[in-house]
């Protein structure tokens, strides 16, 4: 195994296992806490994403360039890698901004009687992301 081959197969697992932890663990047991009113989650919601998603575009880098380094044959690495960074590039310029409305709205004092249909798509495009990184994952560990 080369060192970009190994590089690429820990980025990918950090990063889905961050994504997993954050996304599907984290973030939905926030509002069941005690005390965790709708704008204090939003609010802690909103710095943990901006964080997450940073540290997610760092991995998408490094990842890209581990596989362009890397000698890799198949092409479902190349194609899981780019369903990763485009399911989090849609994430971060496509549906963060409206979340970021939203939330800025309801922090505002606005309704937070229902959840906007942004979330909805964001979270379909975390299932995307997870679906690729193990996918990626499992080619990788072929190699």
């Amino acid at each position: 195994m080369s060192g970009a081959q190994a590089l690429a197969m820990a980025i990918t697992f950090v990063w889905l296992g961050m994504v997993s932890a954050i996304s599907f663990i984290e973030a939905p047991l926030k509002f069941r806490a005690p005390g965790i009113t709708i704008p204090l989650g939003l609010g802690i919601g909103r710095l943990v994403f901006r964080a997450l998603n940073a540290v997610e575009a760092v991995w998408a880098v490094v990842l890209i360039a581990a596989v362009a380094v890397g000698s890799f044959t198949d092409t479902g690495i190349v194609i899981a890698v780019a369903v990763a960074v485009a399911a989090l590039a849609a994430q971060i310029l496509g549906v963060r901004p409206a979340l970021t409305k939203r939330s800025d709205a309801v922090l505002a004092g606005g309704d937070h009687s229902h959840r906007s249909h942004a979330h909805f798509v964001y979270v379909g495009f975390e299932i995307v992301k997870v679906a690729a990184l193990i996918t990626l994952g499992t080619l990788l560990l072929q190699t």
